[in-house]
């Protein structure tokens, strides 16, 4: 189909990359990166003030990355049956709804209100990623898939910067609340801690005004389907189908379990870097370790331009397998230096972990040929996200045994076998060049 200088292949793809639609698109990946980094502030902010044990506190990430895991099956279904812009929308409401269920949770004082108004926002961020990381790669020719995914990650990063800063300046304060906390009466620091939730509604606001001015600016925009066309008398691939399709796929389970185990490697990182620095110097103040977040996602867009200039030049294996060996080691050195290099270290390996989420995706979903499964196993891609739920809750239950700065070894292993699953999709590489 030819619209607006575009023409739409058999297989969903573009003849070539419409700018205004691919923009659009690629700015949802700062908003739930956005949301992400607010996380990692709000894990710090609650484990003062309800005075959590660090296995409690991942339960932010439990509720956040456990929406994603519930609804991106239910998203991809919507999104067969209408489309993905419908399904951005869609996305980008419930989103709002989530942020707006902040404003009643910091008046109830409730930890609990506070992961339900996360598990709503996530469920929107479950329809936007289920859309958006499929919807991308299709935004243009097949050849560029993997590069038009990476541009559109790179955006995760700024959301990144921008969420860290947002909670820095209007939700932290220049002192260490836990410790300011502590030195109060009980009826003192419940006022105090009250106080303190009030600030997390600051960010919120400005989120959904942005909401608000995308959901219009996709309804009233044109957009491709991204649908591959089917043959005469063919039928859309039910949920069954696309199941026994790929149970035979031994490829695109491997990159879904390397997404799980990647996944706990970031949100592990992120979520308890500030909290190591808290432990190890006591003396540092909330406002002060956001810097460090700052510096971790910093890295992390310095990683991504990196990775975007050596896989135009080398094998993506081989380049993701280096850095996955060099994440690993530099996590391995934060569980066992008992000094700042420690802290440094954990902000650096955000460098290395840059294109791993990108080039996962994108190369298993390239193994589901039968493009009639794309939305599905996109969105089964997308479920690996739930690493992001499990094992952090696992590295803080690490930590309440021993202590946070040993429990990053858990995801110093995990890094490590992620580099495993680039070295066999290194050795299948040089097999299909040499057949």
């Amino acid at each position: 189909m030819k619209n607006k200088g575009w023409v739409e292949q058999e297989d969903g793809y573009l003849n070539k990359t419409p700018i205004l639609q691919f923009l659009l698109v690629t700015i949802l990946f700062a908003l739930w990166a956005i949301a992400q980094s607010l996380n990692d502030v709000l894990i710090t902010q609650f484990k003062a003030v309800f005075d959590l044990s660090d296995f409690a506190t991942a339960f932010v990430q439990s509720a956040f990355y456990g929406g994603y895991f519930i609804i991106a099956i239910p998203a991809s279904l919507f999104i067969k049956k209408y489309s993905y812009k419908s399904g951005i929308i869609v996305g980008l409401s419930a989103f709002a709804l989530g942020c707006f269920l902040f404003f009643p949770a910091s008046r109830l004082f409730t930890y609990q209100i506070f992961l339900f108004a996360i598990f709503v926002e996530a469920i929107g961020l479950s329809f936007l990623e289920t859309s958006s990381n499929t919807f991308s790669s299709l935004l243009g020719p097949k050849h560029l898939a993997t590069v038009r995914l990476n541009i559109s990650q790179t955006m995760n990063a700024i959301g990144d910067i921008i969420g860290i800063l947002l909670g820095k300046y209007l939700i932290f304060t220049n002192e260490n609340l836990k410790t300011t906390m502590a030195s109060m009466g009980k009826d003192a620091a419940k006022a105090y801690g009250e106080h303190a939730l009030t600030r997390t509604l600051s960010p919120y606001k400005y989120v959904l005004i942005v909401l608000v001015i995308m959901i219009v600016l996709f309804a009233i925009a044109r957009f491709p389907s991204g649908k591959p066309k089917l043959k005469m008398n063919q039928a859309k691939a039910t949920l069954g189908e696309t199941l026994r399709y790929l149970s035979h796929n031994k490829r695109y389970w491997k990159g879904i379990v390397a997404q799980f185990l990647y996944m706990g490697v970031q949100t592990g990182v992120w979520s308890f870097t500030m909290r190591l620095a808290l432990e190890m110097f006591p003396q540092f103040n909330d406002r002060y370790v956001a810097n460090f977040m700052l510096y971790s996602y910093i890295c992390l867009m310095l990683g991504r331009g990196l990775a975007s200039i050596l896989l135009a030049r080398f094998s993506e294996t081989t380049i993701l397998m280096i850095y996955s060996l060099i994440g690993s080691a530099m996590l391995f050195y934060t569980t066992f230096v008992p000094n700042i290099t420690a802290v440094y270290a954990a902000i650096g390996v955000s460098i290395f972990m840059g294109p791993c989420w990108p080039t996962i995706y994108a190369r298993t979903l390239e193994t589901v040929t039968d493009r009639r499964h794309t939305e599905t196993a996109g969105a089964i891609i997308v479920m690996a996200i739930v690493g992001g739920a499990v094992l952090p809750a696992i590295q803080g239950l690490i930590s309440d045994a021993t202590n946070m700065q040993f429990s990053f070894i858990l995801t110093a292993i995990l890094f490590l076998v992620v580099a495993l699953y680039f070295y066999s999709e290194k050795k299948y590489d040089k097999k299909i060049t040499r057949a």
